[in-house]
């Protein structure tokens, strides 16, 4: 094994060929195929939060060449999950009721605003598929799955934005995200 950046994380001759990401990427069926691993901590780069990508390498470059190696490239997470969740555009209101996060298509928090939660708390399902929105333990609780791009499906992750439910009233109506046009909804409760 090689690095990109074998001063910060000296890895060079390490054993990867029991790693799930090195067994499936060499598994692919061309060269022209690859694998997004899920979001994991990993210990090879100081159990920091990664996104892995896999490609193999085949002889003479041939797609459809023996596999002789694996491209691997462990994107860093954390930081710039970190910029997404923290940067909603939500007033200081808004943001005092609500945890902005990215869950991954089994419902686990690989991003959160508040920081908690990441890689072991897991949301309920959400019901009505892509998009939408439901009540849930005095939280409303919304969601847009995010689409990939061009022939790439994306990985079913999803935004979320939990908020505490506030009463503006005594009958009890509350307000998602006051102001928000995309957000913006009043429901009754029932107290």
């Amino acid at each position: 094994m090689a690095s990109g950046r074998g001063v910060r994380f000296p890895v060079a001759g390490t054993d990867v060929s029991l790693r799930s990401w090195f067994r499936t990427g060499m598994g692919l069926r061309t060269g022209d195929d690859f694998h997004a691993e899920d979001i994991a901590r990993e210990p090879l780069w100081a159990d920091t939060m990664v996104g892995t990508f896999v490609t193999p390498v085949r002889t003479g470059g041939d797609a459809n060449g023996r596999p002789i190696g694996l491209l691997a490239i462990h994107f860093d997470w954390e930081p710039q999950s970190r910029a997404i969740v923290e940067g909603v555009r939500l007033t200081d209101e808004e943001r005092a009721l609500s945890r902005v996060l990215i869950v991954d298509r089994d419902n686990r928090i690989i991003a959160a605003s508040d920081g908690t939660g990441l890689l072991n708390e897991r949301l309920p399902a959400f019901s009505s598929g892509q998009a939408g929105w439901q009540v849930r333990d005095g939280r409303i609780i919304a969601q847009h799955v995010t689409p990939g791009y061009e022939t790439y499906r994306g990985l079913g992750w999803r935004g979320v934005i939990e908020q505490r439910l506030t009463v503006d009233k005594p009958s009890a109506t509350v307000t998602l995200l006051k102001g928000r046009r995309s957000w913006s909804g009043s429901i009754n409760v029932g107290l």
